[in-house]
């Protein structure tokens, strides 16, 4: 039996050919696209992103997780788990202070987010 490319006129299979080459522009690697899902699956949850919210508008930009359980309505448990996915996505950073943990963004981390939406295609 024939095998379908026997049939194929020399243009397809020159169009096929052509389909495949490579951009010449640099693809990003398999590892930033790894860190940079991790980041914006960490801030693709409303809870977080509310996080992300009181913690920069609060004085000084930083706050405490005693701070951010009432204006969620959400048990500290829960609060300290989206603050630690947060953490761990390197968005937020966090300071023991005796016996609180306080929280900021890491400078840059959301901008950074933000540029490889708007880079170009």
């Amino acid at each position: 039996m024939a095998s379908v490319t026997e049939f194929e006129s020399p243009r397809i299979q020159e169009d096929q050919a052509s389909c495949c080459t490579p951009a010449g522009a640099p693809v990003m690697s398999a590892e930033r696209a790894a860190a940079l899902a991790a980041q914006f699956k960490a801030v693709a949850d409303p809870n977080r992103l509310r996080l992300i919210s009181i913690i920069s508008a609060s004085e000084g930009a930083e706050a405490c997780v005693c701070d951010l359980m009432e204006p969620l309505g959400l048990g500290q448990p829960t609060v300290s788990h989206h603050l630690k996915v947060l953490v761990d996505a390197g968005i937020l950073r966090r300071e023991k202070r005796g016996v609180w943990a306080y929280f900021s963004l890491v400078p840059g981390a959301l901008d950074n987010l933000a540029g490889v939406l708007a880079e170009p295609k």
